[in-house]
């Protein structure tokens, strides 16, 4: 209030005051509606995953020039610090779409095509089984219509760091890409090359592998020198085989092979080798919103690479897949392009709408509970 408002009203309450002692008492006024900023509903969304068993969640939208940032829950089960909306996450597989991204630039440079076949860039890695990385090219490594099998669907490979046991007795090791193939082309393929989509992280560990030859350097390196550094994303990170988070970020818990019910554990501590370029990556909501809106207006990519990302083939119902990016039509209409990511203890959503006006990113530090469908659904569809 200023002080002449304040002067005003001040002389006008004296003016009236013995008037006001004798006439008739007069109805209140009715009471202001609650100012309210626009996110009740996603608020209301991020506290229903934390009342149905997420540890925490943290949450940042951007829509045009404005930021809202919230959380619910705890970061932290033994001391009960709470999410912030600045934590450190791992992202999964959004890191995916970062991948394409780089694979896209080379693309615009004359580096490669996307109708190379695999074998020409990695030749004899992708063969037996039935497996022919002379038939597979690098835009069906990109959109998942390969037919290369998901090497985290392999039994061996869940039982060693999806179950209690295996976890904690192996979560320190190191794996190579090459391994990682090798188990995913121990099967036979799921389909043919191009006729049909399965989502295959096996895919993108080969899109990785495909960046270190043609640039002489590991993807990780290519996405710090092209992305991370001019776009000034301070919060993310390609770890490697690094083990731990950057602070600030809370802890990561997963029930592991048990149930919701079955104790909670710990595994914020983990070499993301055994992800990769499919999914190791380390970011915060405010970078993921950063990175996104800059990439669907064309910061990152020319016209005609930003076209064949977003060009799309079928996947699930309400949803498509282009190049590293997930197409959604929520149930109000709008239409969304992200990704989501997965990883021990963490579950992830970037999405934003195709001119980049509106973005949301959000992480749960749980990976057996929470709805982020109806996070993504309150923010951009509200009541």
């Amino acid at each position: 209030m200023t002080a002449r408002v304040r002067t005003t009203l001040v002389a006008a309450c004296a003016l009236a005051l013995s008037a006001a002692l004798t006439a008739p008492a007069l109805a209140a006024p009715a009471a202001a509606p609650p100012v309210t900023d626009g996110h009740d509903a996603t608020r209301r969304a991020l506290e229903a995953a934390v009342a149905d068993g997420v540890p925490g969640v943290t949450a940042t939208a951007r829509d045009g020039h404005r930021t809202w940032s919230g959380t619910a829950g705890v970061g932290d089960l033994r001391t009960g610090e709470p999410r912030s909306e600045r934590d450190r996450y791992r992202v999964g597989s959004i890191t995916k779409t970062f991948v394409a991204t780089v694979m896209l630039q080379l693309e615009a440079e004359g580096r490669l095509s996307l109708d190379d076949t695999v074998d020409e860039w990695l030749p004899g890695v992708v063969e037996g089984n039935g497996n022919d990385g002379k038939r597979v090219t690098l835009r069906q490594l990109l959109n998942h219509t390969s037919g290369i099998y998901n090497v985290t669907s392999d039994e061996g490979f869940a039982r060693t760091y999806f179950t209690r046991d295996g976890f904690f007795e192996h979560r320190y090791d190191t794996v190579t890409p090459r391994q990682l193939v090798a188990i995913a082309t121990a099967h036979e393929p799921d389909f043919a090359p191009g006729i049909d989509w399965k989502y295959s992280n096996t895919n993108y560990i080969l899109a990785g592998m495909v960046i270190e030859e043609v640039t002489g350097r590991p993807y990780g390196d290519e996405v710090r020198r092209r992305i991370i550094a001019p776009l000034k994303l301070r919060a993310t990170s390609v770890p490697g085989t690094r083990t731990t988070l950057p602070r600030p970020s809370s802890r990561a818990y997963s029930k592991l092979d048990g149930t919701a019910a079955d104790p909670t554990y710990d595994v914020t501590r983990l070499n993301p080798s055994l992800a990769g370029s499919a999914g190791e990556m380390i970011s915060s909501s405010a970078d993921l919103n950063r990175f996104y809106t800059a990439l669907l207006r064309g910061r990152l990519l020319p016209a005609e690479q930003l076209a064949e990302m977003t060009t799309t083939v079928p996947a699930r119902p309400g949803a498509s897949y282009g190049l590293g990016l997930i197409k959604r039509r929520l149930d109000c209409g709008v239409t969304v392009w992200g990704h989501a990511g997965g990883i021990h203890g963490s579950s992830s959503e970037a999405v934003t709408t195709r001119d980049g006006r509106h973005a949301l990113a959000l992480n749960f530090n749980g990976d057996w509970s929470g709805d982020s469908d109806a996070v993504i659904d309150a923010e951009f569809c509200g009541d």
